[in-house]
């Protein structure tokens, strides 16, 4: 079938899982579904959860060939839990496993060897780099990988779509009766948000903390009546690397430019008023809009209503200072978002499903007035790539980005308009991950491009004196730069499927010819 935003999508794969094409943003609003649930085992006695080894816990939750283990990514660059599992398994002799992760990234290189060995063969995620990435755009995972938005992966297992056997979570303190925070260790990750779905529906939950504390643990983000086992190691990560590359500050002139433009994009706009609600991306550009935004509250006298998000330092400055109200937060993405969430009580934890679920009965995004969000590329009709590469390889994550783009009034892409000579605005993405309907402003260093779906929004940058084009405009500056690119071609191999947040397919990810990769 071709969906609405012009994928072909194999009949084979919709039957296959027992899906849809996407139908547009809105298709399943109103749909009711009864939740899935986990198995669960009562237990009676009051005495410690705490086990020896990881070992120890796999054999407790009946570890088998062909289950399903999950993690999150709080720790990102810095988590050890995934790969000491995932080794821990191994060992054993344990095969044909699915890792369903909030994501995984280059710490979890490791991985890639054992979707070689057959140990893995299945990868359910919200973001995929490093070397799986490469072993699935490769062609070596068995199945293809299924990529889901944050929001999407709360909702598929609610719903069903994907049922987790054993959960792992990482927690920086834990009692010896599984109540689990992300503060008030040596490891610390501010939140636990993601893996709050993980302990409410796996049929088994082992915490990994490397910072035993006394009972009762509290406030718990994980509470004891959903854990089976707690485990404690050495080191569970590093928190000096929750700050990756993808989250980071610019000195950037281009960087910086464009924030200004996408500031004066915000302040013009008719959600611009005392309340209004606001997240940020985590590329360089996008964290800066949160310090250029500082003189347009003073001018105007106003404050935000609430942020969200993957925090950071700027956000919890304006929150100190008093320009944001309330900040709710679903991942820190530094040190002093760590320490915002623990001790200012205007900063509070949220579950992912509170962040982002479409298919609950209302979620924060829903709320949103703006978003400012990353591509690596964006075509003609405003469609977004954030997981493949121009050469066809993942490399990326959806993340919030289809969540947050479909729920705020008013979403904005920042991006260069070109990378190492690449384009980012083209004529065909090479994976839709955010349909282009729910995009509505395009700020690149070259020149603005407003949706046309939003005349609105086009009025009232008319008098600002930004640099407005259309998004043809700036694809033929790019072209004109760089010349046209290559297209790619593909194998017929299937080797990921990307779902859009209410679990129809919005499009599958072909293996590249080999003599790309």
């Amino acid at each position: 079938m071709i969906n609405r935003v012009g994928r072909e999508i194999p009949d084979e794969i919709l039957k296959r899982y027992g899906k849809e094409g996407y139908q547009g943003p809105d298709y399943r609003n109103g749909a009711g579904y009864k939740k899935a649930a986990p198995v669960v085992r009562s237990n009676m006695g009051g005495g410690s959860k705490l086990l020896p080894s990881l070992e120890d816990a796999l054999r407790k939750c009946g570890i088998r060939d062909g289950m399903v283990l999950s993690f999150h990514h709080h720790f990102r660059d810095g988590d050890y839990v995934v790969n000491m599992v995932m080794e821990t398994v191994a060992a054993m002799g344990i095969k044909d496993l699915t890792i369903c992760a909030s994501s995984l990234g280059a710490a979890h290189d490791p991985v890639a060897k054992l979707i070689e060995d057959g140990v893995v063969i299945g990868i359910q995620s919200s973001g995929v780099r490093g070397k799986i990435g490469e072993a699935i755009s490769g062609g070596k995972l068995k199945t293809p990988a299924i990529i889901r938005s944050h929001g999407g992966r709360v909702r598929a297992i609610e719903e069903g779509d994907v049922h987790i056997d054993i959960a792992f979570i990482g927690a920086s303190t834990s009692d010896e009766y599984g109540n689990a925070r992300g503060v008030g260790g040596k490891s610390n990750c501010g939140v636990l948000s993601y893996s709050m779905v993980d302990a409410k529906y796996a049929d088994h939950v082992v915490v990994v903390t490397d910072y035993l504390v006394g009972f009762p643990n509290l406030p718990a983000s994980i509470s004891q009546v959903d854990v089976d086992y707690v485990v404690q190691v050495e080191e569970i990560g590093n928190p000096n690397k929750i700050v990756s590359n993808v989250v980071r500050m610019t000195s950037d002139v281009r960087e910086l430019k464009m924030a200004e433009y996408c500031a004066k994009v915000i302040a013009a706009a008719p959600f611009f008023k005392d309340g209004f609600s606001f997240q940020t991306g985590g590329g360089g550009a996008a964290l800066a809009v949160n310090r250029m935004l500082k003189p347009y509250l003073e001018e105007k006298n106003i404050k935000m209503g609430f942020a969200i998000g993957g925090i950071t330092q700027p956000m919890c400055e304006l929150l100190k200072e008093g320009f944001v109200r309330t900040i709710v937060d679903a991942q820190c993405f530094d040190a002093v978002s760590v320490e915002s969430v623990e001790k200012d009580p205007r900063h509070f934890e949220i579950s992912t499903s509170e962040y982002a679920n479409p298919m609950n009965k209302g979620a924060y995004v829903n709320r949103l007035d703006y978003v400012v969000l990353g591509a690596l590329e964006i075509d003609l009709d405003f469609n977004v790539n954030v997981v493949t590469g121009s050469d066809g390889i993942v490399r990326g994550a959806p993340g919030g980005h289809p969540d947050t783009a479909a729920g705020s009034n008013c979403s904005i892409i920042v991006a260069p308009l070109l990378r190492s000579r690449i384009p980012t605005v083209c004529d065909r993405v090479v994976t839709v991950t955010t349909p282009g309907e729910v995009i509505d402003v395009l700020v690149t260093d070259y020149g603005i491009a407003v949706n046309p779906r939003r005349q609105d929004l086009l009025n009232a940058l008319k008098e600002t004196g930004l640099p407005l084009k259309t998004i043809e405009e700036l694809r033929d500056i790019a072209y004109s730069i760089v010349g046209k690119p290559e297209e790619l071609e593909f194998e017929e191999r299937i080797v990921g499927i990307v779902e859009s947040r209410d679990g129809t397919i919005l499009d599958v990810i072909r293996q590249t010819k080999r003599e790309r990769l």
